[in-house]
């Protein structure tokens, strides 16, 4: 049982009895939830030594009508002598008048751990140990209306005894209907350190800037969502905000000495090579969506160039392009996809940039028909791999790290990391949930937080970064919190404090904060947490280069990641397919298939981002469309039909003469698939694989022979090499009018037979009239002069 607990069970009875007791209710429904304020405990129901004896609810109540927001929590850190300082406003969520407002604080027993602090969370203190008086509120609040408040009290009447971390309630009492009852609530943390302090610790950040993509898998753009998102007080525009404020957060003035001044906080900017791809189309104007101008080319303008000068100062991760989903990717079988995509790897070669090579739909320049080429013109070369490191280098003059990766989700599937390594990554950001001693890295099980680990895999030690997840979600909430993002700032100083606290006297922590990636954030939250990092004598402000170089612990193995968020299982059977047109296609270009289908690529990750996860729904459409967008490429290379749908062969040798049409952008290499019904009478020949060029028309002299006359029923169609479809099948009607090798012997055979017979009869009638003349000799001959005549029953031939 904690402290916490402890003092709990043992006091609460004990107080209940002699005092009784009312418990609190969680905050209002209006107000967002946020895990700086925890579930609510018990309290007293009356002062303690202040001589007020107002009533307050003895019920838990979900529906406390007014909400706390506050703008001032002062000191971040308490030491003797300090004036606490506490202003906001108070709203009237409910539907009656409040009156007789008044406020206090009061503080619950001291934490000095990590655990202690995070099983307080679960189970909330009820803030009883000590009460300050009560201060009223001067006015009234009517239904809808809010009221400003002030609060201030020495330190010493919060009688914090020793240096920890205390919860504190902010208690608000009023009349309602003329019952004096609690009205509101909030909850947070006072932070007491020594002087002097014994132990620090160092904090580095992890800054992404991603978006899911706004373009269709054919590189338009679907929406102009972007633009909204990088205009004044846009999600984008916000997160660039909070790096812009923080102190030497763009470039100043040089040293006297001429020398470079490095900015106090460093926050390493994990950036997504789609997102700047497609600001640069959209900056380079004018876009179109659906059909009309997009309105984003001058934001997309500012804030490139806000970006580049930021960029300018803050280290910059280059994430895998569209930012994809790699684990999903690898569960799917579609290793290669992540690949392409990785931004330090020479098979990196996804991109899909201004001036794009793809081929307007139906631009077909026609050349004079001649026979298939056996070769045909250059393509113009592509990158050599490392797309988005110059993707980034290019739009932002910087040279960005490629060997990190940052898990989505926290966690990482063993046979994804062979990919990853095998595309140039080194080390990896992971989540403490994504190994199974996360909690020793993050100081819950282990006094010593250490961000720097080593994760046991089967093909060796892994080295990893362990992002701190509840500092992460602190980050990636504060903007909501209940309370408002002075609360959230609040506890994220809790919990670095007793991190400090706990550890041994004269030790450095390290922790990692990696903000979710569609952070929405700005300078009041998580811009004041950095700044904190850098103000306070026990916090350090670090780097993730830093931590990369420092001391590696055993954080144990990779954590089973089955249960893992991923993508749609259905949207993901479409990219297989999608992938599977991609991949028979990549058989067929002539040269370098990656680089040829870099722009396809492109699509297939952007559909595939990990930023999908959360919008399922969305995910199959994008993936469906992305099937869609690859089906039609095969549609692109194609055999046209006959004019009028039939062909007469001139001679029994003539060729057939067909015309094959390439409306891609790249060479490709096809095969001619030529069947007759039946087997006799036409015979063709196999004209093996044929080359055709980008955007040209083609002449196919496929040798045919005819066996006979008459005509035959033809079907044909081109294919990859692998005997994938290409465009659609043509049906044609072959004719022949000459005679054919058959048909002439039979004819040669027939006219010879008619020959020999009427030689046979003329033999016969000679022979025959040899012997009637030979006859007649022996009988004597005829008298001188007279006419031989044939006997009557005979034929004279």
């Amino acid at each position: 049982m904690t402290r916490t607990a402890l003092v709990r069970a043992a006091v609460g009875p004990m107080f209940a009895t002699a005092l009784g007791v009312v418990v609190l209710g969680a905050p209002p429904a209006s107000a967002a939830p946020a895990p700086v304020l925890a579930a609510p405990g018990a309290v007293l129901a009356q002062d303690e030594g202040t001589g007020d004896d107002r009533a307050e609810e003895d019920v838990t109540s979900s529906d406390r009508p007014v909400r706390i927001e506050v703008g001032r929590f002062e000191p971040r850190t308490i030491t003797p002598g300090s004036l606490v300082t506490v202003t906001g406003t108070l709203v009237n969520t409910g539907p009656a008048t409040i009156t007789d407002l008044n406020l206090r604080l009061q503080r619950g027993a001291v934490l000095t751990t990590r655990a202690e602090l995070a099983a307080e969370r679960q189970d909330a203190d009820p803030a009883t140990s000590k009460r300050a008086p009560f201060q009223p509120v001067p006015g009234q609040l009517a239904p809808g209306d809010d009221l400003t408040f002030s609060y201030t009290l020495p330190a010493e009447e919060l009688d914090l005894t020793q240096d920890g971390v205390y919860p504190v309630l902010l208690n608000v009492n009023g009349t309602v209907d003329g019952l004096d009852q609690r009205v509101g609530e909030l909850r947070t943390y006072v932070v007491q350190q020594p002087p002097v302090p014994t132990a620090r610790t160092a904090v580095a950040w992890l800054w992404p800037l991603v978006e899911p993509s706004h373009r269709t898998p054919s590189g338009a753009f679907r929406d102009d969502g972007l633009a909204a998102s990088v205009s004044s007080g846009g999600r984008l525009d916000r997160a660039l905000a909070v790096i812009e404020r923080l102190p030497g957060g763009v470039p100043g003035d040089p040293a006297a000495d001429g020398a470079e001044v490095r900015p106090a906080i460093q926050v390493t900017l994990a950036v997504d090579p789609a997102l700047v791809e497609e600001l640069q189309l959209m900056a380079a104007g004018p876009y179109e969506v659906d059909g009309r101008p997009g309105d984003g080319t001058d934001a997309a303008r500012a804030f490139l160039d806000r970006l580049a000068t930021v960029a300018a100062v803050h280290p910059v991760v280059a994430l895998p392009y569209g930012d994809v989903d790699a684990d999903s990717l690898v569960g799917a079988g579609l290793p290669d996809v992540l690949t392409r995509s990785l931004p330090g790897s020479p098979e990196g070669t996804a991109q899909d940039p201004p001036g794009s090579s793809r081929a307007d739909d139906g631009a077909v320049a026609t050349s004079p028909t001649t026979g298939a080429p056996e070769s045909a013109a250059p393509e113009t070369p592509g990158p050599e791999g490392r797309a988005g490191a110059a993707i980034l280098s290019d739009a932002l003059d910087v040279e960005p790290r490629t060997d990190l990766a940052w898990a989505p989700g926290e966690s990482l599937r063993a046979d994804t990391l062979p990919v990853l390594q095998a595309g140039g990554v080194q080390q990896v950001v992971l989540g403490a949930t994504g190994v199974t001693h996360g909690d020793d890295a993050v100081g819950l099980t282990d006094p010593t937080a250490g961000a720097r680990a080593t994760v046991a895999t089967p093909a060796g030690p892994l080295d990893a970064l362990i992002a701190d997840p509840t500092l992460s979600g602190l980050l990636g909430s504060a903007e909501q919190a209940a309370g408002g993002a002075r609360m959230a700032e609040q506890q994220y100083l809790a919990e670095l404090a007793v991190l400090s606290m706990q550890a041994p006297e004269g030790s450095e922590q390290t922790v990692l904060v990696a903000a979710p990636r569609e952070i929405e954030a700005g300078p009041e939250g998580a811009g004041a947490m950095m700044a904190d990092t850098a103000g306070l004598p026990w916090l350090r402000a670090s780097t993730v280069a830093e931590l990369s170089a420092g001391v590696a612990e055993p954080a144990g193995t990779l954590s089973d990641p089955l249960d893992a968020p991923g993508l749609d299982p259905a949207g993901m059977a479409d990219v297989v397919a999608g992938v599977a047109i991609r991949d028979d296609l990549a058989g067929a270009v002539v040269g370098d298939a990656d680089t040829a289908l870099r722009s396809y690529d492109a699509a297939v990750s952007r559909a595939t981002s990990a930023t999908r996860r959360d919008d399922p729904e969305h995910f199959r459409s994008v993936a469906a469309d992305l099937r869609a967008e690859l089906e039609g490429l095969r549609g692109k290379v194609t055999l046209l039909d006959p004019v009028e749908g039939s062909y007469t062969l001139g001679s029994d040798d003539s060729p057939l003469i067909l015309t094959g049409r390439n409306d891609l952008p790249m060479p490709v290499r096809v095969l001619l698939d030529i069947r007759t019904r039946g087997s006799r009478g036409l015979v063709i020949e196999d004209i093996g694989p044929q080359i055709l060029g980008p955007g040209q028309r083609y002449t196919l002299r496929v040798p045919a022979e005819a066996q006979q006359a008459g005509g035959f029923a033809v079907r044909a169609q081109l294919t990859t090499p692998s005997g994938g479809p290409l465009g659609e099948e043509i049906a044609m009607q072959v004719r022949s009018t000459a005679y054919g090798p058959i048909s002439l012997i039979i004819t040669i055979g027939a006219a010879g037979l008619l020959g020999l017979l009427f030689l046979r009869r003329l033999v016969n009638f000679v022979l025959r009239r040899r012997r009637a003349a030979a006859d007649a000799g022996q009988q004597g001959g005829a008298p001188e002069g007279a006419v031989l005549q044939p006997a009557p029953n005979r034929s004279p031939v």
